[in-house]
Order: C-alpha cells, then structure tokens, then sequence
C-alpha cells in the first residue's frame, strides 16, 4: 500500500476473498482439525481466490487524464502530517499506466478474481453525472475490465471506496447531505450501464463503517471530520451525530442502487449485487452476563448497523436504546427497500477483541466510538492475548 494514515490498517493487500451467498458450503473445521498440507485443494471448486485493490490506492494519474478530485486528494495534500509518510495518490503504483503488467502477474500467481474499485471521479469530475462523463475515464475502465477478463479473471467491481469527489464535498457536505443518495444512484446507473455487459459481481460500498466510522469521528480518514477534543487535528465535525447521519445516507444509497439493478440491469446481465461489511470479532471478557451482553452489543454496533437495517428495515434495538434521538429513521418505504436488499455478502475481519462494560462513559463528551457502553481489549484477566499476534498495529 503506498498510503495509510497513522491510525490505520494497511487495507490494500493481496488478500483472499469469498464471495458467498450467506451459506457455507462445507462444515468449518476447529483449529485441531486443520491438516498440515492445508491448501486450496480444500476449499470448493468455486470458491475464488483473489486480490483486492481500491482506485485511490493504486491508480496514480489522479491529476491528469479527466480527472476530478477526491476527499482523498484534499486530506492527503493538504494535512499531509494526517498521512504516515505524507505521501499521497498522484502517482500511487502507477496501475493507470501499468495495469496490464499488473493483472499479469495476478493471473500467474494463480488467482481467479480480481477486486477493484472505480473512483467516482475519474468518470464523472463534478459527482453529477448531469454536469458531464469523463469518457477518458470510462475507456480506461473497460481496457481495464477487458484486461482481467482477458486473463482468465472474475472481475469484482466496488462502486465506492470512500473516494467521494470533493465537488460533492464542498457542494453539500458529501454522505452528510441526503442529496448524495440521488448522486451515488446516478453514478451507479451509469457504471452498470457502461461495464454491466461484463462485470457480474457489484459491491456498493467497501466497509461503510471504516467511513462512517474513521472519517466522521476518529477524524483520520478523509474528510477527517470529528469533534475537537476527539482529534485536535479535526477543523470541524460532530462525533455524537455525524457517523450516524454518514451511515445512515449510505444505507439508503446502497438500498436505492440495489433496487436499480435488480428492476433495471439484472434481468438484462444476470449478474448480482451485495455489499462488503467490515467488523472485529468481540468475545466477552467472562462468563458473567454483562460481559456477554457487552460483546452482542459490540457487534450490534460495528456489524449490526449495516446488516440489521438491510435483514430486517431496521437499526439494532441495543443501537436505537443507545444513542436515541441522535439515531435518525427510515421510513417504512425505506425499511422496506433496505430488507434483503444484498444477493451476496462480502466480509472482512483483521482481529477480534475481549468486551466488558463501560460504565465511565463522559455525558459531556459523547461519540460513535463510547455509545456502546463497552471496553475492548485484547487481553484476558491474566495478560493473555486473545490469540497470536501477527503484527503490531494501533486503531
């Protein structure tokens, strides 16, 4: 990865995926059972490994070819002290120029997919898709869909990787603003029109909780927005509201793009749509009950935002208990557009944590990361880790 910011993972990496249908298709084996020549020879026939890449982290040209800008291009350029080694996506790995190359070496290592993501303004500069396409950017994307086809590789297509175009940023505040429902499902239209021929796998969004979440109130994902006393580097922002307003502007996005494809695109391509969550693995801390109820209500918080509202219309009761007026409400036509709204789920983990309650949460200073009323921890009541550690890292 050539960007992270100094609080986060390296998200871009050769990683294996699954897409699935939300059934497994053989039973899961306990740790005991896994043999020493474990290879993909176990897995199912059609279970394809793959990599993953995002357009930000890895395109360059992100000044030139058509072009607009990004929230990633504003943050990067201009707090690069946000950014671990003050670098930014101008040049990236230069996959614009070398993607040939690029997917060359996927197909040789033996992969099957190929995740990437398509920056929104790469094809549409201002957001609006009204106000004008780049076609240099749409010939890029099909040489590029083309290529991965080519090589004997199912393309995975994410429509956004938090890269919103800062035109819609400075316009109406991004995935604040509800006018950004109507945006994101005219950009969508006009990729499923433009590479739907071809592209069968659609993701609406990748980890929507990473936005929500890092960019609303940690403040270190672009736009870098959260309260002061979160992040003194915040120069504006709402932890208490503002990741509930984002996450809740993306669950109608994503709801509204879904029921597009399936009425409009579907029946034509055949192809299917879902969403790629994101979440930590919480066990409770003991046996003690508030210790249980603490990791469901971790989960209900980190994965149960996203997947209670697109299983069931609605957010998790321990969410809406919680936070309260701060939470805002579907209505019942969008309850009922969210429900199953997803064909295929994808998901990432990077680790898991011990949870208990928290009952030192500050009234007076409240924010996405407390209303859950929960401590995290990777220790047990003796200093253990809750597993092997692969490297060290600071969320």
């Amino acid at each position: 990865m050539v960007m992270a910011t100094k609080h986060s993972l390296q998200l871009l990496a050769m990683l294996i995926f699954l897409i699935s249908l939300l059934a497994l298709t053989k039973p899961t084996m306990a740790d005991d059972d896994i043999p020493e020549d474990f290879s993909s020879s176990y897995f199912p026939d059609d279970f394809i490994f793959g990599t993953a890449t995002s357009a930000y982290q890895i395109e360059g040209e992100a000044t030139t070819k058509g072009r607009g800008p990004s929230v990633w291009d504003t943050f990067s350029k201009e707090t690069p002290e946000r950014i671990l080694d003050g670098s930014n996506g101008d040049v990236a790995v230069d996959f614009y120029n070398r993607f040939k190359e690029d997917i060359a070496n996927v197909k040789n290592m033996g992969f099957k997919g190929f995740r990437m993501s398509i920056s929104w303004s790469r094809v549409i500069p201002s957001g609006r898709r009204r106000e004008g396409v780049n076609k240099e950017g749409i010939e890029f994307y099909n040489n590029v869909i083309n290529e991965i086809i080519s090589n004997g590789l199912e393309p995975f297509v994410t429509i956004f990787h938090w890269d919103t175009p800062q035109a819609l940023e400075d316009k109406y505040g991004g995935f604040l603003s509800r006018d950004i429902v109507y945006d994101y499902y005219e950009y969508a239209n006009l990729l499923f029109e433009e590479f739907g021929d071809r592209v069968k796998y659609w993701m609406t969004f990748n980890e929507p909780w990473s936005l929500s979440g890092f960019s609303y109130d940690y403040g270190v994902f672009a736009p870098g927005r959260c309260s002061s006393w979160v992040n003194r580097q915040c120069r504006a922002g709402n932890s208490a509201t503002e990741p509930y307003i984002v996450a809740h502007h993306l669950l109608l996005s994503h709801a509204a793009v879904v029921q597009l494809y399936r009425e409009k695109f579907k029946p034509i391509h055949g192809g299917q749509i879902g969403i790629t969550l994101f979440t930590f693995w919480y066990e409770p801390l003991s046996n003690e009950p508030a210790d249980v109820e603490a990791a469901k209500t971790a989960l209900d918080f980190m994965f149960g935002l996203w997947m209670d509202p697109m299983t069931y219309g609605t957010y998790p009761r321990t969410v809406r208990d919680l936070v309260g007026d701060r939470l805002p409400k579907f209505t019942d036509e969008e309850s009922k557009l969210l429900r199953g709204s997803y064909d295929f789920l994808g998901l990432q983990y990077y680790t898991s944590y011990y949870a208990k309650p928290n009952a030192t949460v500050d009234p007076n200073h409240i924010r996405y990361k407390t209303d859950n009323h929960i401590t995290e921890t990777p220790y047990d009541y003796d200093g253990n880790l809750i597993g092997p550690q692969v490297r060290d890292f600071e969320l």
